[in-house]
């Protein structure tokens, strides 16, 4: 339910803040008290146009929020909220920019907070939002009401979907398909004649390379070393001098020791170096293998990835590519025969979506126009049509007098014909959003009908949130709770103010609403009888 209504800044309103009950809330007051204004401040949390004119004189901006209580299952999926089992809605019209809102706290767009508020409550009433004029809500509205199972439609579609995206993935036609193949054998054999599996072949090349490149150098370098520490080398023969020298001279023990080791060190050395030497050899034809090897895994890199563990694994992809596409034609035989019987599957299930739908349409609009009967309508006809495979397009029409022609709801040019029938579609359908408000619905009627219309909206508020905007007494009688909107112009500005009125001051308001005069003792015995019979005293 909408538990508080807070307006700053907005026409004729400059602050007002109004706790709501639950059941059926009837606001009142004097032509151009301003209780327009209250419907727009909804209006704007439904993501409604904001203009700046609208922002009162000599204010920086409009602010409307709503606090609503809430069931998790109403906006389950919505990102931010509840919080507490509540949701806290917010509009913001600057006099200069653009407009901002706020769910929860949270800065979204005018469409987010026009989905989360559509979930919470629906408005009715003249060049305002109405969810129920759009095509797919006039849809849903059908399939809620004839209890239409759409899970094997949905079923068999998602079926079909997914046959078509196999199907694409083969390259889509003959002509694409085959050209995809050409170039994929093509790279395949390349990688395939490369040998390519070890992604660190490169580098091993780059060392041989490098060796093979500097063999003569490399042996001259040992050479020049094995001079000066071989046996008879200089390195080798000052070592052993030096260790004559000290020999028999037990203070120098340790040094000695470390002289002895370093012989046999140099010797070791001298050997590996000899040994290293030996094994060099030029290889012209070897490194001229190698440097071929190198320029072709460059050449595979610059094609296919930015280092070898890359084009390993392109090669890879690329040849399970090729052997889907060349085992195309099984598959596309397979997959046709598949989507043939999901495309009988998918239409057997729309005949029976539409047949459903066909079925249930004639029993909505009847029990539509009961409705409307009681509504100051008896001449009303509604008429849900239903076309399409799956009878998806179902849309409903209004005529709602004799010989009127029958106009899809959305071009019914009487804003209270058009709210009345919103309330006898709210009254039929259960699964409807939890605040429901009304504007205009008893335009044009009064006496009995104004009863059956006070009536309808209690009925529609025994399980639900209803708020109306009324003129009549007859109308506001069956509200469990009423308020009045006033306006007060001291000559320099008008203000408009809003109160809950208590049982005698109901009594008053209603009086007014009857006569014109609330000091009428005639108007206020009536308006007690108005009560009494609606509920409204005990």
């Amino acid at each position: 339910m909408l538990a508080e209504l807070r307006i700053t800044g907005l026409g004729v309103i400059d602050e007002v803040e109004v706790v709501f009950g639950p059941g059926l809330t009837a606001v009142t007051g004097e032509t151009g008290a301003g209780k327009t204004m209250i419907m727009g401040a909804v209006e704007l949390l439904l993501g409604g146009r904001a203009d700046p004119s609208i922002v009162r004189p000599g204010a920086v901006e409009a602010v409307v929020e709503g606090r609503f209580l809430v069931d998790d299952a109403v906006v389950s999926g919505v990102e931010g909220g509840p919080s507490d089992g509540e949701f806290v809605l917010r509009r913001v019209v600057p006099a200069e920019g653009r407009s901002r809102a706020y769910v929860n706290g949270r800065l979204e767009t005018a469409a987010t907070l026009a989905e989360v508020a559509g979930r919470l409550m629906d408005l009715h009433g003249q060049h305002v939002h109405q969810r129920l004029l759009g095509a797919t809500a006039q849809r849903h509205a059908l399939d809620r009401f004839g209890a239409i199972d759409l899970v094997p439609l949905a079923e068999a579609q998602r079926r079909v979907t997914e046959i078509d995206a196999e199907l694409d993935t083969f390259g889509g036609d003959e002509r694409a398909r085959v050209r995809e193949i050409d170039l994929l054998r093509y790279q395949v054999a390349e990688l395939d004649g490369a040998g390519l599996n070890d992604p660190n072949e490169d580098d091993r090349l780059a060392a041989e390379e490098l060796l093979l490149g500097d063999a003569a150098a490399h042996r001259e370098a040992a050479g020049a070393a094995l001079e000066l520490l071989d046996g008879d080398g200089p390195a080798s023969e000052a070592v052993g001098r030096a260790l004559a020298a000290l020999d028999g001279r037990s203070t120098f023990d340790g040094a000695s020791v470390r002289l002895a080791g370093l012989v046999a060190e140099l010797g070791d050395l001298a050997s590996d170096l000899r040994a290293i030497a030996e094994g060099l050899e030029e290889d012209p034809a070897r490194l001229d293998a190698v440097g071929e090897r190198r320029r072709s895994l460059a050449e595979l890199r610059r094609k296919y990835g930015d280092d070898l563990a890359s084009v390993i694994d392109y090669h890879r992809e690329v040849a399970d590519r090729l052997g889907a596409l060349e085992d195309h034609e099984a598959r596309a035989s397979a997959l046709d025969a598949e989507r043939l019987a999901a495309e009988a599957a998918r239409a057997d299930a729309a005949a029976t979506v539409s047949e459903a739908r066909r079925r249930a349409a004639p029993g909505l609009a009847d029990r539509i126009c009961e409705h409307l009967r009681t509504l100051a309508m008896p001449m009303a006809t509604v008429e849900v049509a239903v076309d399409g495979e799956a009878g998806e397009e179902v849309e409903f029409r209004l005529s709602p007098n004799s010989g009127s022609p029958m106009l899809p709801l959305a071009r019914v040019a009487s804003g209270g014909e058009l709210a009345r029938t919103m309330l006898a579609v709210g009254m039929v359908l259960t699964a409807s959003p939890p605040v429901q408000l009304f504007d205009e619905v008893d335009a044009g009627v009064g006496g009995e009908t104004a009863h059956r219309i006070g009536e309808s909206l209690a009925a529609l508020a025994a399980d639900r949130q209803v708020l109306v905007v009324t003129h009549l007494a007859q109308v506001a009688a069956y509200a469990d709770h009423q308020m009045l909107v006033a306006k007060v112009d001291d000559g320099e500005r008008t203000v408009a103010s809003i109160q809950v009125l208590d049982s005698d001051d109901r009594v008053i308001e209603l009086s007014r609403m009857l006569s014109g005069s609330p000091d009428s003792v005639t108007a206020r015995g009536h308006a007690v009888e108005l009560l009494l019979a609606a509920g409204g005293l005990t």
